[in-house]
């Protein structure tokens, strides 16, 4: 997997964690219970930092058409 792959997908994983965080703070705005959905976010978000983490450590690819 090259560097933007893995940057691709830890925008991904970002993307995931944002929505379970909205997601979680209105569920514990209406039920007090969003540990759950807090818990997925904060999974997506290591998957993230992972992936970024990789990604920082990889040689640039080349452009290619």
């Amino acid at each position: 997997m090259n560097r933007q792959q893995r940057l691709t997908m830890a925008d991904t994983a970002t993307v995931r964690a944002a929505g379970l965080a909205r997601k979680a703070q209105a569920e514990a705005e209406k039920t007090g219970n969003a540990a759950n959905l807090a818990a997925a976010g904060s999974l997506w978000a290591l998957i993230a930092q992972a992936h970024t983490s990789i990604a920082a450590l990889l040689q640039p690819t080349e452009e290619t058409d």
